[in-house]
């Protein structure tokens, strides 16, 4: 099963489609999720979920807006999307009886 950040870095990168590159992931994180995301432990990751067949990254092309260097880009694998779809379904069904689960109207805080 996937750890919490290996989900969240991988939602983000989806979300991204085409644009999803290691700055614009750290982005997403950090305003979606509310977390601060250190360069390195992002690119430790992607490179870990890349081994596991999760992420395929390349390089892509060198735009000014980057001093003349290139992008490492980032797409979720088919088996990617399998390994977060089963992480959100099984912590959905963790958390169906939890108090702040908010399917459960009237339960208490």
């Amino acid at each position: 099963m996937l750890g919490e950040f290996e989900y969240v870095l991988i939602t983000a990168a989806a979300g991204l489609g085409e644009s999803a590159y290691g700055a614009a992931i750290r982005e997403e994180i950090e305003k979606v999720a509310g977390r601060n995301c250190s360069i390195g432990a992002l690119y430790t990751t992607i490179e870990r979920l890349e081994k596991k067949g999760l992420l395929k990254t390349w390089m892509g092309e060198a735009t000014a807006q980057r001093g003349g260097r290139a992008k490492r880009m980032v797409r979720v694998t088919p088996k990617g999307v399998h390994a977060a779809k089963e992480f959100y379904e099984a912590m959905m069904r963790v958390s169906r009886n939890a108090s702040w689960a908010t399917s459960k109207p009237g339960r208490a805080s």
